[in-house]
């Protein structure tokens, strides 16, 4: 219980102290027009007040991030914590921040145009891929996994393929219509029965007979799967996900005033850290590893979502908590398919005024994610967790290259990408999804590609300091 409570403290305190020291670093300023303003359209640039405007990217960023991946990052034992607590800090909550503050400064940029500018022409094209494919696997996946635990909820009263279809018109509908419309106005009510079922979770927790595990670095994981790499893809959302980075555009497009920033951008990152480590906690605590892993093979993690919910808060108070999970992947599979649209039409010039120009993007978009849905959900869930943390391995290069070409302290973002690249290059050379090589080989080649692209990456940022690379845009 120590560590579970020394954990959230912290990751309280940094919100306070490490939180502001990246915001003076980058150094708002409300003297300058936001996009909500200076490219009001009605449809994705408006703004919106900062209350509404956190709790739509908490939601949005969350998924069932947070929830399942510490959960299955549980299956390593309390050395998750570790990551959870430092990922957020020196991370995931720097990543969100600096990736919504450079859109903000950059039109409501999303990241390919953002690594178009900062890391030339062709990472712009390589990283649309990588966005794209990314969003539909998100929007494929958190179709899925509500829709599982909707049919767990109902014990299989309702057709899977009737509820299946209930969450895609809604995914629809919540990506073409203005933000306003249905995003801005239900997912206050969202927040708050999310942030209510954290909470029940983490007090019945606290009071129940169960032991919450204090902290250890060693690797109980039933399957002996290594920590590194493999827990930082198991546990993203709650710590560091690449996918935020396709979050925060959303967002910096209805931001009032930049001064917002640390609140909405680092703040609802540290809140998600707080989330993980309340359910990593339950799952440590009510499941032994063989068990856990048992439960996780039969029903994906939904159902351990549902056994933890009901086992400490009983029928009522557990469906709450329940629902509260089923709302996460809602709230982020609508606004995976909304920035999806949003960054094909960026890339092809396509505006976004019209409602039929929205439609010809969209169509397209939901019969690609569809057909993903008969797809094995693990196998989805391990390219996703891969495409995840390539990009936010990009999303912190290129917040270093603005740090960089802005004479300011670009290390704070430097080293979790030069961490990120490594563990992102060794668990493709390893997985069985990639290359399938000896993990001390991986490790090695790792390394040594990791150096290449690091020198790469001074020479570019070298070059855009010569040219005079113009960071901010008027």
């Amino acid at each position: 219980m120590i560590t579970l409570f020394t954990a959230i403290i912290l990751l309280i305190i940094a919100y306070f102290t490490y939180g502001k020291f990246i915001e003076k670093l980058f150094g708002p300023s409300d003297k300058r027009q936001t996009p909500a303003i200076s490219q009001n359209d009605g449809v994705d640039y408006l703004p919106m007040n900062k209350q509404k405007n956190a709790l739509i990217q908490l939601l949005n960023i969350a998924g069932t991030g947070p929830i399942f991946g510490p959960i299955m990052g549980a299956l390593f034992g309390p050395a998750a914590f570790l990551w959870i607590v430092i990922g957020s800090i020196f991370a995931g909550a720097v990543h969100d921040y600096l990736t919504g503050m450079i859109s903000i400064r950059n039109r409501g940029a999303h990241i390919p145009q953002l690594a178009g500018k900062f890391l030339g022409s062709f990472s712009r094209h390589i990283v649309n891929a990588f966005s794209l494919l990314l969003l539909i696997l998100v929007g494929t996946v958190f179709l899925t996994t509500p829709a599982s635990l909707i049919d767990i909820l109902l014990d299989g009263k309702v057709a899977f393929i009737y509820i299946l279809g209930a969450i895609l018109l809604y995914y629809f509908l919540s990506t073409i219509l203005p933000i306003d419309k249905i995003i801005g106005r239900i997912y206050p009510f969202f927040g708050a029965i999310l942030l209510i079922g954290t909470v029940l979770i983490g007090v019945a927790l606290v009071f129940s007979d169960y032991k919450i595990p204090e902290l250890t670095i060693q690797n109980i994981h039933p399957d002996n799967l290594p920590i590194f790499p493999i827990l930082f893809f198991t546990i993203t959302c709650g710590a560091l996900s690449g996918f935020h980075a396709t979050q925060s555009p959303i967002i910096s497009r209805t931001t009032q005033k930049e001064s917002q920033g640390r609140y909405i951008f680092y703040g609802m990152m540290i809140a998600e850290g707080i989330i993980a480590m309340i359910w990593a906690a339950a799952a440590m605590s009510i499941f032994d590893g063989q068990t856990l892993s048992q439960v996780i093979a039969d029903g994906t993690a939904s159902a351990a979502v549902s056994e933890i919910a009901i086992t400490l808060l009983g029928a009522v108070a557990g469906t709450i908590a329940v629902i509260g999970v089923i709302i996460l992947p809602i709230t982020s599979g609508d606004t995976a398919f909304r920035a999806a649209r949003s960054i094909i039409a960026d890339y092809l010039n396509i505006n976004q005024k019209k409602a039929a120009d929205r439609l010809m993007i969209a169509i397209p978009l939901f019969g690609i994610a569809y057909f993903l849905t008969t797809i094995d959900f693990n196998l989805l869930w391990r390219y996703f967790s891969w495409a995840n943390q390539a990009t936010a391995m990009l999303a912190l290069w290129i917040a270093t290259m603005y740090l960089y070409v802005k004479g300011k302290n670009f290390v704070v973002s430097m080293v979790p990408a030069i961490f990120m690249t490594y563990m992102v290059l060794v668990y493709i050379l390893n997985a069985k999804i990639g290359f399938q090589l000896d993990l001390n080989i991986s490790f090695i080649i790792g390394l040594v590609l990791t150096v290449i692209l690091t020198i790469l990456f001074f020479i570019k940022a070298k070059n855009n300091v010569k040219n005079d690379l113009q960071v901010d845009m008027e």
